[in-house]
């Protein structure tokens, strides 16, 4: 048998082993790294400091400011708060604001959770469902709400239309001062539920399904398995999607501007619209910087609340 020799020591080839850099080297490596990175960021950052960032710190100033536009501005502290304060339109708008969003609570919040278990225990056109119902999701605001300002018109209306064929009541619906602000909720579910539908279907379809199969062994009905295992097993993506729907049904503008003008006396009128109101009929950029304060103040709030449960949620994912 044949034996092979191995190379003299000296032939073996060594990696050659290479010497840290410096201090300064390292440091100064870094900063090239991070110049290279900002300077890829460089685009995204001037724009938000040119179409966001500026024109926010610009309001919190001209909040403190008798501004009119061609005149110099006048420094007045917090005249514009109390202005703004004592209007009879804040309280109604703050009303129908906060009364907008508990509505879009009980309606808005809880029919995309149980179009997602519906959606989730599908066995055929699983996905033309998802089509349709995030199709709404698609349509420009505007002329979702133009679409259903027409639905909802108390003469020839789809809305009454329907009524009529079913032999039911009919309704003054937006152009009734009790029903308009249920009107316009119905209109934002539909228009916004889409997401929020397939957030919790993937939210759903993240359940192992061993916990469902351990309920149905222990005699579970549908009911008692959706309290038992999948609110707990959802209950981190719940709580975000209630903070960011508080902080989206506050700022409602586009459904009241479009459909009502803040009518029927007043019915309607949102914090945003009055903030449209001040600046662009009234034409008091300080009053209407004033109270774009006081809500930036108060969504800052849920804002905090929200990131603080994201990162809670990261840490326990981790």
């Amino acid at each position: 048998m044949k034996t092979v020799e191995s190379p003299p020591r000296e032939a073996i080839a060594t990696t050659p082993v290479q010497a840290p850099l410096p201090a300064g080297d390292r440091r100064r490596r870094r900063l090239a790294d991070q110049a290279r990175a900002y300077g890829f960021l460089l685009g995204g950052l001037v724009c938000f400091a040119l179409f966001s960032w500026y024109p926010a710190i610009r309001a919190v100033v001209i909040a403190f400011q008798k501004y009119t536009p061609g005149s110099d501005p006048e420094w007045v502290g917090t005249a514009n708060f109390t202005r703004v304060w004592h209007d009879p339109e804040f309280s109604a708008a703050w009303r129908n604001t906060l009364t907008f969003t508990l509505l879009a609570l009980l309606i808005g919040f809880a029919i995309p959770f149980v179009m997602a278990l519906v959606l989730n225990e599908l066995r055929h056109a699983r996905a033309f469902f998802r089509v349709v119902v995030y199709l709404p999701v698609m349509i420009p605001p505007v002329v979702s709400a133009l679409l259903w300002k027409w639905f909802y018109d108390p003469g020839a209306g789809l809305a009454n239309e329907v009524l009529r064929f079913v032999h039911l009541p009919t309704s003054n619906w937006s152009n009734g001062a009790d029903t308009a602000l249920v009107s316009l909720v119905i209109v934002a579910t539909w228009a916004n539920m889409g997401g929020t539908v397939l957030i919790y279907l993937a939210a759903l379809q993240s359940i192992p399904g061993e916990l469902y199969e351990a309920a149905e062994l222990d005699g579970a009905n549908l009911l008692q398995r959706v309290r038992h295992v999948t609110v707990p097993q959802t209950r981190f993506v719940i709580l975000m999607l209630m903070l960011l729907q508080i902080i989206a049904t506050m700022q409602v503008f586009t459904e009241p501007f479009v459909i009502t003008g803040g009518g029927p006396e007043n019915a309607t009128v949102t914090v945003l619209y009055l903030i449209y109101k001040y600046a662009f009929l009234y034409n008091d950029f300080g009053g209407a910087c004033a109270l774009s304060v006081m809500l930036l103040v108060l969504l800052g709030v849920f804002s905090a609340g929200y990131l603080r449960l994201t990162r809670s949620g990261e840490g326990d994912a981790a």
